[in-house]
Order: structure tokens, then sequence, then C-alpha cells
């Protein structure tokens, strides 16, 4: 296992160098994306170097590499998007989409790989995963076996109301989040990705819904998610009434980097020195989950979640895509211009015959 990792990381850092290189010049001399560009590099340069590994200590040294280099890649989101953002005139909107999916894609791969290796590594020099082997809260690496649908959005929910409640202004009114449905569907995932998922969506409703609905007298409508379980998936449906979705905004809900906002865009995300797409920091509001030993599991992805109500990045959406259907779900929106949105999310169940291996190959390899 410690070799696959040894070789595959270097050959799918190589990958994106070569994808970067095929970008017209005055696009890769873009010093955001010249700053990806460096970051990957050095990682390729740091990963081709380590030898065959044969035995414990060889393995720590390599885990302390891939730490240093997951830690300096937190820069890559924003970098990589503050770039498209800025060289939006000087490639097709279509063609910059297509590269900054495949990106995404393709780190996330490495990401849960790398830090799957890390966390392994961590439970076999740790005897608490001996001890309490029937945990509820088992973790097999970064894979959470039981992702309890409805505590998951329950926690995720009262962070994102108390961050939206705390930039606005003296008693704000912030809307109920009522969760009804299969309530106890559980499910393996990666805790983080679905953390971040949950939050994003969340975040969107709440905000909508307490911009609409400021009168003191009554209460504003509450957000309600359904939760549906079937054999082989997860539906969570998280519905508002917070207005829906403007039609100038419509068709540009999925890009990365075209939109009638995207100028605003640019200027937030100079506000944001680094992030990695999940929830890090929410470890001080116990979203996380802890392990038996008392120590919290670190996530890969940081910095987003945490962000401020007004920081407006606009990537929430097409990155909560890029993660769902990474794993071989999906996520829509159905806006009904002046009442509100229906989100659906689509989880699949980790390990069932069904799962799309095919693509999930397909996409590993570029």
């Amino acid at each position: 296992m410690t070799n696959y990792v040894r070789m595959e990381l270097p050959t799918r850092i190589a990958h994106r160098l070569r994808e970067m290189q095929r970008l017209p010049y005055v696009v890769v001399t873009n010093p955001h994306l010249s700053l990806v560009y460096e970051l990957y590099y050095k990682s390729f340069e740091s990963f081709r170097r380590i030898p065959v590994i044969r035995n414990v200590e060889e393995n720590e040294h390599f885990c302390k590499v891939i730490g240093e280099s997951l830690k300096e890649h937190l820069a890559v989101i924003p970098n990589l998007v503050m770039g498209v953002l800025e060289c939006q005139e000087l490639v097709p909107a279509d063609t910059m989409d297509k590269f900054v999916q495949a990106m995404l894609r393709a780190r996330i791969s490495r990401r849960v790989i790398a830090e799957q290796h890390l966390a392994l590594t961590e439970t076999f020099n740790s005897p608490w995963h001996v001890a309490q082997p029937s945990s509820e809260n088992e973790f097999v690496g970064e894979v959470l076996l039981k992702c309890n649908a409805k505590d998951i959005i329950e926690r995720v929910g009262k962070f994102t109301q108390e961050i939206c409640k705390s930039s606005a202004g003296a008693d704000p009114l912030v809307p109920e989040i009522k969760i009804q449905g299969h309530v106890n569907a559980t499910f393996p995932y990666v805790l983080s990705h679905l953390e971040y998922i949950i939050g994003e969506l969340l975040r969107n409703s709440v905000q909508a819904v307490m911009a609409r609905y400021q009168t003191p007298s009554k209460p504003p409508p509450p957000i309600e998610v359904l939760v549906c379980e079937a054999p082989q998936q997860v539906v969570i449906r998280i519905s508002d009434q917070g207005g829906g979705i403007s039609r100038e905004i419509t068709p540009f809900l999925w890009s990365f980097n075209k939109g009638p906002r995207s100028a605003a865009r640019l200027e937030n995300f100079r506000d944001v020195p680094t992030l990695a797409a999940t929830m890090q920091e929410v470890r001080q509001f116990e979203v996380a989950e802890e392990k038996p030993s008392g120590k919290i599991r670190d996530s890969s992805l940081s910095t987003l979640a945490s962000r401020a109500p007004d920081l407006r990045l606009g990537m929430g959406l097409p990155m909560s895509r890029v993660y769902a259907e990474y794993w071989a779900g999906g996520l829509e929106l159905h806006s009904l211009e002046g009442y509100g949105v229906d989100a659906f999310l689509q989880i699949s169940k980790l390990g069932n015959q069904n799962e799309q291996l095919t693509s999930r190959a397909s996409l590993d390899a570029v």
C-alpha cells in the first residue's frame, strides 16, 4: 500500500503539470496559476526522489513529506480560481471550466489517497482501534463507516446558523432547520466531504431566507430537509423559501469563471489566504468527529466553511457538485424564482455493487 501511494502521487501530479503546460503561455504566466504550477512541480520533485519504502521508519519519513505537501497545497484552490477569473478573457469560458473541474477531480483523488495513507498509518501506530473495535464512530482511514445523515445535518446546520447569525446585526431572525424522512439512515462516506457539501447548501438557504424575511413580528419559514434512503443511495432534499435564484444567475450556477458577478468574486477571493474546501476550523464548534482517544480527526480541507457570510466566492455549488460526482453521486438545484429553491443531493452508498468503478478509474487517471 505504501509503495502504491509513493508511485501514484507523482504520476498523478505529472498529469496535472502536463495539463497546465497545454494552456496558452499567457495563461500559465498569470501569477496565481504560476504559483499553482510551482507548488505542483515542487511536490512532484519531492515525491519522485523517495526510494522504495521497506520499513516503518521509512514510511514515517514518507508521511512527513505527504503532510508538508498537503499543508502547502492549501493555497491551490483560491489561487487556481483567482487565476481562472483573471484569465477569463483569454480562453473560452467552457474550456477553463473543464480545466478547473479536471484539476479539482484529480486533486480530490490525490488528497484522498494521501490522507487515507496518513490515517491508516496513524491507526497502525495507535492502540485505541484495538481496544474499541465496535465504536459507533469507527473510521477506516478517512471513511466514517456509519455517517448518519440526520446527525451531520444537525451539526452542520447549527454551525451554519451561528455563522450567519454572528454577522447579521443585533437579534437577527434565523430560520429553523427541520429534518424529516429516514432520519436513521447511515452509510459509509468521507465525512469532511459530506460536511462541506451539506454546509454549502444550508448556508445558501439560511442566507437567502434571512435576507428575505426581516420582519421582527413574523418568524421566517423553516428550511425543510428530507432524507430518503434507498438500497443503493441516499437522497437529501433541502428546501427553502428564500425567493429563488435570479434568472440572470441561473445559467452560471455551475461555472467557476463566468457570470455577472465574476469581478466581485475575484475581489472576495483576495480576502481568503488559504482554503481547501471543507471544515478544519469547524473543530472548535465540535462539528468534526472525535476519536475514542479524545483526539479530533484532522480534515484535509480547511477554512472555507468558516468564512464570513458576506464573503461570497461563487464556487460552493460547482465545487460541491464535483465532490458529489466524484463519489458516484450527484447534485441538482430546482429554483422557483420568487418562492425558493430545492436542492437534491444524491449520495451513493460507497462499496455497493453498482458503484461507478470505471468512471472513478477514468477520473483518477487524468
